[in-house]
C-alpha cells in the first residue's frame, strides 16, 4: 500500500509545475544575491576611496602638500652609445 501512495504522490507531483516554478525562483534568487553582495562590495570600495579623497580635500584647504606617489627623480640613460648609421 505503502508502494501505492507513493507513486500516487509522485505522479501527482509530476502534474504540477509548482516545484519547478520554486526551484526556478530559488535559482534566480540565489543569483541576485550574489551580484547584489559583489555590487557592495564594490560600492564600500568606492566610498573608502571617497572618505580618502575627501581628507585630502581638507589638507589641502589647511595648506599642507598633495599626498601621494613621490616623484621619479631619476635621469634618463644616455643614448648616445647607440651605433649612427
Amino acid at each position: 500500500m505503502k508502494k501505492y501512495l507513493k507513486s500516487f504522490w509522485n505522479w501527482l507531483k509530476d502534474l504540477t509545475t509548482l516545484d519547478e516554478s520554486a526551484a526556478e525562483l530559488y535559482g534566480e534568487a540565489k543569483s541576485r544575491v550574489k551580484e547584489v553582495k559583489s555590487e557592495f562590495k564594490d560600492v564600500k570600495k568606492a566610498a573608502k576611496n571617497v572618505v580618502n579623497q575627501s581628507k585630502d580635500v581638507v589638507d589641502a584647504v589647511k595648506g599642507k602638500k598633495k599626498r601621494g606617489r613621490k616623484p621619479n627623480n631619476k635621469t634618463k640613460t644616455n643614448n648616445s652609445k647607440k651605433r649612427k648609421k
